[in-house]
């Protein structure tokens, strides 16, 4: 048997001509006002473009490699090519049968079903059988990458301030699926313990809020920058719980505009590196998606059980 896996994350726009229909997209076909692609625009030029397609590939390419004979991986894009579509026809004819996985370890329903969606669809088009691994944040490996990097990056710096950051959610998310949030306070409860923070070595905040009339959650990471300041402290290292590779939010919400709130606040701006293709990750991934592989007990089945780590 021959299983195709599919590394499924956002996507981005090929170049700044394509950032009104990218923005469309993920919009679920609303026009972006001028103002907001001008703005969006103008972050992709500050960062040269976004790598994510590009690493993702690279990721798939390295899972590819850890898993072995048995398995095809491609890179599954939900609002840019590659699409997950087009992932599983290049596939088709090659494999039995689908395992997905979303790059983000934590699942929401109402934030990520999307790609289930896109998956069924794709699948039934070509008549295999798929299953999609949803949250996956308790992954052993996946908590030992985070928690050496956090090492990695702490170790040249004297006793740094450190934030685990995930992206925040409207409020009115978080009401009708507290359990997305748990998951994402229990990732930082697990990497902080994996890499030995003393309880008052870190704390958890968001990064990334929507400019929406709608509350969001807080507290952003930048409002706590002037407090940690006034306790003393002079560095700040960032560490995203939530994002596998280097993209948006990582080279412009954060290296940019939070690094600049940093140096305001007096303090010296610092991020542990993103997992990218790093070979931990890819074994992390490899762990994953074995185990959505075991659930494949009749393959004649359209769709696998779902993952009984799903919350």
């Amino acid at each position: 048997m021959t299983t195709g896996v599919l590394l499924m994350t956002y996507g981005a726009p090929r170049d700044e001509r394509d950032v009104p229909a990218y923005l469309a997209r993920v919009r679920g076909g609303r026009t972006p006002s001028d103002e907001v692609v001008a703005e969006i625009a103008r972050r992709y030029r500050v960062i040269g473009g976004s790598p994510l397609v590009r690493v993702t590939r690279a990721q798939a390419t390295a899972l590819g490699h850890e898993l072995g004979q048995g398995y095809r991986v491609r890179a599954a894009m939900r609002f840019s090519a590659p699409t997950v579509r087009d992932a599983v026809q290049d596939l088709a004819g090659e494999v039995d049968a689908l395992v997905g996985v979303v790059l983000s370890p934590q699942w929401s329903d109402q934030l990520m079903s999307g790609y289930r969606r896109a998956l069924e669809e794709a699948a039934a088009e070509s008549g295999l059988p798929w299953h999609l691994t949803e949250a996956w944040y308790e992954e052993p490996l996946f908590i030992g990458l985070i928690a050496a990097l956090i090492r990695e990056a702490r170790a040249p710096l004297e006793r740094p301030a450190i934030l685990l950051t995930a992206h925040s959610i409207p409020r009115r998310v978080h009401d009708t699926e507290p359990g997305y949030v748990e998951q994402l306070r229990r990732t930082a409860d697990l990497v902080a313990r994996a890499a030995g923070l003393a309880a008052d070595d870190w704390h958890f905040a968001f990064q990334s809020a929507g400019h929406t009339q709608e509350e969001w959650l807080r507290p952003d990471l930048v409002e706590l920058f002037p407090g940690i300041a006034a306790g003393g402290a002079r560095n700040i290292l960032i560490v995203p719980i939530q994002f596998l590779a280097d993209h948006l939010e990582v080279l412009y919400d954060l290296d940019v505009a939070a690094r600049a709130q940093a140096e305001a606040a007096g303090l010296e701006y610092h991020r542990i590196a993103m997992p990218n293709d790093r070979p931990e990750l890819a074994r992390a991934l490899a762990s994953v998606v074995r185990r959505g592989v075991s659930f494949a007990s009749a393959p004649i089945l359209r769709a696998w059980p779902r993952s009984p780590q799903a919350p």
